[in-house]
């Protein structure tokens, strides 16, 4: 899928670690630019550590689950305030010093994504699915960045918290993009902590069952997988440290630790670009 103007899709996912280090979230800014040249770029982002420095200046506790921050109906206005309001206006800011043109959303902006609860243990924490694409295409065709905050809403109008990777991979899979998801590591490590280049489907269950993959690389790389296998394009899992090496997507090439989609992988070792 291209938007009107013939540019392929690029979805870019950024968390909250990136957010404490301005510099480096200038350099990552300065490089999607670089990357509008050939992509139309939606950034989506979350911000767990701003939300948890609010919740704690708050004297609420928190926890999470499996990897999934419980959310609590009463914490709700604090996280949406952190996540749609503090988060994302910083970075619209320096999206402006830039040179870009950024829209600050939310997944629940032009219905662009549905949400229900995700388990009721969980609290408000939602689970999304696409919806419709019009309002990011209207954007991307004006030359604007949407800069899309984790928060959605149910059909009772119900706010909710979302996984920032799950909310990436939803707006990748209703654009049929591409999607980078930056963190603080290279990309997946093997046992020997050494940068493994490609990943397809069994040799994520290999590995996770070795707890090579572990922790809250689990939950992004089996994202990053059911992306991939529902757009059919690769998946870059890479590093915010390194912004300069997201530019070998100009030239097809791959970045960071690709996750192949199941049909490439058994017709093809190369990447989807």
């Amino acid at each position: 899928m291209a938007n009107t103007i013939g540019k392929s899709w690029l979805v870019a996912k950024v968390g909250g670690a990136l957010l404490k280090d301005g510099a480096a979230l200038q350099s990552v800014l300065q490089v999607l630019q670089q990357l509008q040249t050939r992509y139309a770029v939606v950034l989506v982002h979350g911000g767990g550590d701003t939300t948890q420095a609010l919740l704690e200046a708050l004297d609420f506790s928190s926890e999470k689950i499996d990897g999934v921050r419980v959310t609590p109906k009463a914490h709700i206005p604090y996280v949406v305030g952190a996540l749609a309001g503090t988060v994302n206006s910083e970075i619209c800011a320096q999206a402006k010093v830039a040179g870009l043109n950024p829209v600050g959303l939310t997944l629940l902006d032009g219905g662009m994504c549905k949400a229900q609860i995700t388990e009721p243990r969980f609290g408000s924490v939602g689970k999304v699915s696409p919806a419709d694409s019009n309002l990011l295409t209207m954007l991307s065709n004006g030359d604007y960045l949407p800069v899309v905050a984790s928060i959605a809403c149910d059909e009772v109008g119900n706010l909710l918290n979302v996984n920032a990777d799950d909310a990436a991979a939803v707006v990748a899979q209703l654009l049929s993009a591409e999607l980078l998801l930056l963190s603080d590591v290279a990309g997946v490590l093997d046992q020997d902590k050494q940068l493994i280049s490609q990943l397809d489907s069994a040799q994520i269950s290999s590995l996770t069952e070795q707890n090579v993959i572990q922790g809250g690389m689990v939950v992004k790389v089996n994202s990053a997988l059911a992306t991939a296998n529902q757009t059919q394009k690769s998946v870059f899992i890479s590093s915010w440290k390194t912004p300069e090496q997201m530019l070998a997507l100009l030239k097809g090439q791959s970045c960071g630790t690709c996750i192949v989609p199941n049909l490439q992988a058994d017709s093809s070792k190369g990447t989807s670009l």
